[in-house]
């Protein structure tokens, strides 16, 4: 299946029935009266999180949403039919935007959350409801209101606990591999990973879902390689797991590329707390090791774990960090965190 995280559609909610002009017209039955009825309401569109979709793929073959026009009033006091509402199926973290892109309309963050995006018009009144003791015989009637429409985004950003961020070829499909079910696609060269990736992760008992996001360059903020485009997926994580490759010339400065993109992105992402892990320790010896992690120590002020998702080292303790932020953070609130709007360009 296709992963697409964004799509524009277009959503028309019903127009609502015209109200009738009829008058009473039976034998015998003198001044019978206006008996013209009123239209129905037209439908609404709604959105609904639903847990079983993990893709907007959906929408990438049909755009537009039309409710079909509410019934007309009819004589003998007939109101028109109501038309149906509406209701889009989209995965759990949908958001929904105005078509600026910037304005959040609704955020569905849980299964079952619903959002009504388009309101239906309202019916015309019949000739009857203008009935008065001094307009006995009204020869008008309303026509139906039309209902809303717009054009919106939809923007998916996955429900995940940690997210794995790094340079390409840091290992962090790799590492995915091993501590989950999940089988992203490895190879060695950059930008394997095209798409997010999802996997449940146990640690000590509990489990947590870590998201494998497509690696940053320098320059990604600027639409370089694969530009910030899945930055969106981790700001509802409760933890960044920054992964980096021991092997490369500079730890240090490779970690400070990747935080000047999360800076450049959204100031609240990266804000966020953050586990530092030194991935490929097998390929050193422990002398070049312990250089590696003084020297970054040195220049960052910051403490790297040191692990390696092929050889399966120090994963646990890797773990048992990851998990003691997520524990805090659920303690904190019932979700992952749903602020920080992406001031990024997102492109379909």
């Amino acid at each position: 299946m296709k992963f697409l995280d964004e799509a524009k559609i277009y959503v028309k909610a019903g127009d609502g029935g015209a109200g009738a002009v009829s008058f009473r017209r039976e034998k015998f039955i003198e001044f019978g009266g206006p008996d013209g009825g009123d239209g129905g309401n037209g439908g609404d569109v709604w959105l609904e999180a639903a847990n079983d979709l993990n893709t907007l793929i959906d929408y990438r073959y049909q755009q537009h949403f039309k409710v079909k026009t509410a019934g007309h009033g009819m004589g003998r006091m007939r109101a028109g039919e109501n038309s149906g509402d509406i209701v889009l199926k989209v995965p759990v973290g949908t958001e929904v935007l105005e078509e600026d892109r910037e304005t959040v309309i609704a955020d569905l963050a849980k299964v079952g959350a619903r959002a009504r995006i388009a309101k239906g018009g309202n019916g015309g009144f019949g000739n009857a409801y203008f009935k008065s003791s001094t307009n006995r015989s009204p020869r008008h009637a309303n026509p139906g209101q039309e209902g809303e429409e717009r054009w919106i985004w939809l923007r998916l950003k996955l429900i995940a606990d940690a997210g794995i961020i790094g340079l390409p070829n840091a290992g962090k499909s790799t590492l995915l591999s091993v501590v989950s079910a999940a089988r992203p696609k490895i190879a060695d060269y950059p930008f394997t990973t095209l798409h997010p990736q999802l996997g449940v992760v146990k640690s000590d008992g509990d489990s947590f879902v870590l998201a494998d996001i497509p690696g940053l360059i320098e320059g990604a903020h600027e639409g370089a390689g694969l530009g910030t485009r899945f930055l969106g997926h981790i700001e509802r994580c409760a933890v960044l797991l920054h992964l980096i490759d021991v092997t490369g010339d500079d730890p240090a400065a490779a970690y400070r590329t990747v935080r000047a993109e999360l800076r450049a992105y959204s100031a609240v992402l990266a804000k966020k707390p953050e586990v530092i892990a030194f991935n490929k320790a097998d390929a050193l010896d422990r002398k070049a090791l312990d250089k590696m992690v003084k020297a970054f120590k040195a220049k960052t002020k910051k403490t790297p774990l040191v692990i390696s998702a092929a050889a399966q080292s120090n994963l646990p303790e890797l773990l048992r960090a990851l998990m003691k932020v997520i524990t805090k953070a659920r303690k904190g609130r019932t979700e992952p965190d749903p602020q920080g709007i992406a001031t990024g360009d997102w492109t379909p």
